[in-house]
């Protein structure tokens, strides 16, 4: 059986990986800053993360959302902590689009409306309702389109006061700073004007940090920046280190009714110890200040370049825009440099999502390679 050909694969085939490096089978070494989509927030096979996912397996690795898993409250309390979002409760699942599509479906219970603004150039997944919000029609069908959704430019303030006063929006979802759609930014002033009309006309503000979520930005949800609260916030990637988790955090207004949602594997065991270990590292070794360091070195050390048109995002999310398209760049950085970095649908733009504990000396490899390709 062969597998279903949807990916453009490079031809590497890792076989292992320690922290911010990945070896492959033919014996390479390379620089990790991508992350596989910013999954991996605490690095490559952190012997914390391995102690601690060994000790569970040994215990229990899953059991059904039918008895009490007493580490999902532990991951419930240690979010909270951490990101002092104190006003919120949590519901699993096991991946970004999950969440999102969650995040929806108790938005439209919530408010029993069902027209969404979503804005240009987002992504939210890969499930129905989560495509429908994701401005991209080359990865839709028919089915995805079945959902009436409304997409607006960030920071046009008449056009969402315009969708949004029909009174039959039920939802309004952003990224702070978009992942896919490569790296742009509401203004604070549009994002404070958003919350503020969702309350006015009863709609659900979602914040989607999936992929900007657990201290990637340099706070730990990048809401965090323009201070609102939105009623939901959506996470996955960075929480598990790369074991499949996600979840909704859902504002104590929003009540909810045994059987409004379910899942199988969601919080299970095992994802649980995931999502513990990966805070408990953030905390042990102070990774969201780091990812603010980092960010300052890379932005004075890599802006030195002048091919270098504009650096974007904040944090360990940052996305380095050309005057022309980064194929064949992020290919030579791959193949001849070994250093793994992303790319997006601006197609001008690399986008760089390290682990969160990566050091100078390894934003100078990437420098150095720059240098070499671009001068």
């Amino acid at each position: 059986m062969n597998l279903f050909n949807v990916y453009p694969l490079f031809n590497i085939t890792p076989s292992h990986a320690k922290m911010c490096y990945v070896y492959d089978t033919e014996g390479n070494k390379y620089l990790d800053l991508y992350g596989g989509h910013a999954v991996i927030s605490v690095g490559h096979s952190h012997p914390t993360y391995i102690k601690n996912m060994n000790s569970q397996l040994n215990k229990i690795g899953f059991y059904s959302n039918y008895i009490i898993n007493d580490l999902q409250n532990k991951v419930a309390n240690e979010i909270i902590k951490q990101s002092g979002c104190d006003d919120y409760k949590i519901f699993f699942s096991n991946s970004g689009a999950e969440a999102n599509e969650n995040a929806l479906q108790i938005a439209s219970f919530h408010t029993n409306k069902s027209k969404i603004i979503a804005f240009k150039n987002s992504f939210h997944g890969r499930s129905n309702a989560s495509l429908s919000v994701t401005d991209n029609e080359k990865i839709k069908s028919l089915l995805n389109k079945q959902i009436d959704v409304k997409f607006i430019d960030f920071n046009n303030k008449i056009k969402f006061l315009d969708e949004i006063s029909k009174g039959d929006v039920c939802a309004v979802i952003f990224e702070s700073i978009q992942g896919v759609g490569g790296l742009d930014q509401p203004d604070t002033e549009f994002v404070k004007y958003i919350s503020k009309q969702c309350k006015i006309h009863n709609t659900c503000l979602i914040a989607d940090e999936v992929q900007s979520g657990f201290g990637r930005s340099g706070d730990f949800f990048a809401f965090q920046k323009h201070n609102i609260s939105p009623d939901i916030i959506c996470i996955a990637k960075g929480m598990g280190n790369g074991f499949p988790v996600g979840g909704v955090l859902i504002k104590s207004h929003i009540k909810s009714h045994l059987g409004m949602l379910g899942t199988t594997f969601g919080g299970n065991h095992l994802a649980c110890s995931a999502v513990l270990s990966v805070l408990e590292i953030i905390k042990k070794e102070n990774l969201i200040n780091n990812s603010k360091l980092i960010e300052k070195y890379f932005r004075k050390k890599i802006s030195s370049i002048k091919s270098v048109k504009k650096i974007k995002g904040r944090g360990l999310m940052l996305g380095l825009e050309f005057d022309f398209e980064a194929a064949d760049l992020r290919k030579k950085l791959i193949f001849k440099h070994k250093i793994f970095t992303g790319g997006s649908a601006n197609k001008n733009l690399l986008r760089i999502l390290p682990p969160l504990n990566i050091e100078k000396k390894d934003i100078d490899i990437l420098y150095n390679a720059l240098k070499i390709e671009l001068s």
